[in-house]
């Protein structure tokens, strides 16, 4: 399939989906959106990947969304534009794969938003910046909080927005926004690495795994025991469970059946 602001190909499991629209310093619109949401959604429904990774070409790796579709705009325009934004995040939630943000360069604002809502991020030790850079436009960055806020303390969710300052791979390592950092010019081939370790595992552990990880941190402590739980007992008897504890009794390696993620 054809697209005007990205590129995606897989290969070994490995899906690579890169935003590609570098004069504009990859920024995001709503057409742009909805191409990641018909890529992602496709490759949802084949499956044959099992890992997503999620990169950007030119020096910038995302800058937020393009702010010619916010200013001087109709009020039911902008909206449209972020119930689309809000589309997205469903979709890289919703979909079986994992899906790792390789960011090399800088990721403010939308582009903070679209890293921190991916399940994994790896990113290049002295390129990368992240921040949440509304406020320097007198904008409140309120949907990128929405994902940040769940994977760093509130305290320094708070203070990236207040600040608009841009943080170092490694200050991002530090709050837990970032998994890896890796050097600059091994960025690409460690991610991969990185993605290769989750291949080793079924379609269909990947995918639960996901979605019961997603499910639960919504819940309180009593209702994630209960649906855990539950969880564990339907895992239990899948086929690739019991093949997976059948080879490790029997010491072989697993053959997973991969004819379906659900």
């Amino acid at each position: 399939m054809g697209y005007k602001y990205m590129t995606y190909e897989e290969k070994d499991e490995i899906g690579v989906l890169t935003l590609n629209r570098p004069d504009k310093r990859n920024a995001l619109g709503m057409a742009f959106e909805e191409e990641i949401i018909t890529c992602l959604k496709d490759a949802g429904e084949r499956c044959d990947a099992k890992v997503i990774i999620l990169k950007a070409a030119g020096d910038i790796f995302c800058a937020g969304h393009d702010r010619l579709e916010i200013v001087n705009r109709p009020l039911s325009e902008i909206r449209r534009l972020f119930q689309t934004s809000f589309n997205l995040m469903t979709a890289i939630r919703s979909a079986p794969q994992c899906i790792i943000a390789q960011v090399h360069g800088i990721a403010m604002a939308g582009g903070c938003h679209l890293v921190a809502g991916c399940d994994l991020i790896t990113a290049g030790e002295e390129k990368a910046k992240f921040g949440m850079t509304g406020l320097i436009y007198s904008y409140n960055c309120t949907t990128p909080t929405v994902a940040v806020s769940r994977a760093v303390p509130p305290k320094k969710c708070l203070e990236m927005l207040m600040t608009a300052d841009l943080y170092s791979a490694r200050d991002a390592e530090a709050f837990h926004l970032v998994n890896r950092v890796f050097p600059d010019d091994k960025l690409d081939e460690m991610t991969l690495e990185f993605a290769k370790k989750i291949t080793k595992t079924s379609k269909y552990a990947i995918y639960m795994s996901k979605q019961a990880f997603y499910a639960q941190m919504e819940m309180s402590e009593w209702q994630a025991y209960h649906y855990a739980k539950e969880m564990m007992a339907v895992a239990g008897v899948s086929k690739n469970a019991t093949e997976g504890f059948t080879a490790f009794l029997e010491k072989r390696e697993p053959t997973w059946d991969e004819s379906t993620v659900f």
